[in-house]
């Protein structure tokens, strides 16, 4: 059985740059179509991602959070800002280091981020229903793939 790893070049870059490509559309026309949709401002996509990171991770610092979510210290702490004036996030100091700030979500923030996450789901649910039985069987065969690429590039799976 051949190897998917002995793919020639060009048929392997035609897919990277295939995924390149589809995955980010298929992510920008989704949140187009929540954001249409939804009751309230919607987050950015930034600070979607760090709440989704602390809520996982409830008393994570800034430093914590930029490491995970590959950015710098200084853009997690300016959308911290921004999502605790908005009533999204809380900054604990720590008791042995006040330097040091814990991240936690506010029940408003649990709120919207559900509600962010209903519609996604069902705006997915529906486009899925249109597809072939076929195209259903691939897609599900290529999230598993598509996760392992996604540790592949992240520079922590190093």
């Amino acid at each position: 059985m051949p190897d998917s790893r002995d793919a020639s070049a060009p048929d392997t870059d035609r897919l990277a740059l295939a995924l390149a490509e589809c995955l980010p559309e298929l992510n920008r026309a989704l949140e187009r179509r929540v954001t249409q949709e939804i009751r309230h401002p919607k987050p950015s996509e930034a600070q979607i991602a760090l709440l989704r990171f602390v809520m996982r991770h409830e008393g994570a610092t800034v430093r914590e959070a930029a490491d995970a979510l590959l950015m710098r210290p200084n853009n997690v702490s300016a959308l911290v800002s921004q999502l605790t004036n908005a009533g999204l996030l809380e900054r604990r100091r720590d008791p042995a280091d006040k330097r040091i700030a814990h991240l936690h979500p506010t029940p408003r923030a649990r709120r919207q981020l559900a509600d962010v996450q209903r519609l996604r789901t069902a705006h997915l649910t529906r486009a899925l229903h249109l597809l072939t039985d076929g195209e259903m069987d691939a897609l599900g065969s290529a999230v598993g793939a598509l996760t392992s690429l996604a540790r592949h590039i992240h520079p922590a799976a190093d």
